[in-house]
């Protein structure tokens, strides 16, 4: 259902795998900053980049789904 709301709105698979590959760059953006930061803060920014990686797989997903009604 998701898929064919996201198709019928005009997005392309295309632009959802480029979400996703951007998705996984800024993980590894803010691990690399994480590393930087002491050790307070370190755990909190080591979650938040997790977080945003577990994005593109999801979006990766969704372009599949999206790429199959094109």
């Amino acid at each position: 259902m998701t898929a064919k709301v996201i198709h019928l709105i005009g997005v392309r698979s295309q632009y959802i795998q480029a979400a996703a590959t951007g998705s996984i760059a800024l993980c590894l953006v803010l691990w690399m900053r994480a590393a930087g930061l002491d050790q307070d803060e370190r755990g909190n920014a080591e979650r938040r980049a997790i977080f945003v990686g577990l994005w593109g797989p999801t979006l990766w997903m969704i372009s599949q789904s999206v790429a199959e009604l094109e």
